[in-house]
């Protein structure tokens, strides 16, 4: 193999490793869009909602969204918002990319994770709002702490 064939087959495998990184950044950003409108979406209309029907009603929609669909949905969109972004970490680091590029992919990983661990205290805060289902001074300050929480999230994410 001349000196010239060894290059071109090792831009080759360069490409090859960017491309893999390419891939999971245009994954999580996709999947960080999804998210992102997935919380305004909560933040703009949902949560709103609850000054107009009140909350006992808006805790049974909570429920009944939430542990339906709504249950599979976030499951889905969780896992991959944890994985994906440490995987995009992971294959940079193995790729040895640039730290140019390296540093924003693992800030936005870390940012990723934060939303999740704020995703975590939300979910225990609607766990809590099931107990109480016909409280309605219990479950006003617990959705309005939720509501903090969530746009915090938002914040996070977009």
């Amino acid at each position: 193999m001349t000196k010239s064939e060894a290059h071109d087959v090792g831009e080759k495998e360069v490409l090859v490793m960017i491309d893999i990184t390419v891939l999971l950044v245009i994954a999580k950003t996709t999947l960080n869009g999804i998210a992102a409108g997935a919380s305004l979406d909560q933040s703009i209309k949902q949560l709103p909602a609850r000054h107009r029907i009140g909350v006992v009603a808006y805790s049974a929609y909570s429920q009944a969204s939430d542990m339906g669909n709504g249950l599979f949905w976030y499951a889905g969109v969780g896992i991959s918002a944890v994985l994906l972004p440490l995987a995009t970490v992971v294959v940079a680091f193995v790729q040895r990319v640039s730290p140019v590029h390296a540093v924003p992919i693992a800030i936005v990983a870390g940012l990723f994770l934060l939303y999740m661990l704020i995703t975590l205290t939300r979910a225990a805060l609607i766990l809590l709002s099931q107990r109480r289902a016909q409280e309605a001074a219990t479950l006003s300050t617990l959705f309005d702490r939720f509501e903090r929480w969530q746009t915090i999230r938002v914040l996070v994410m977009c």
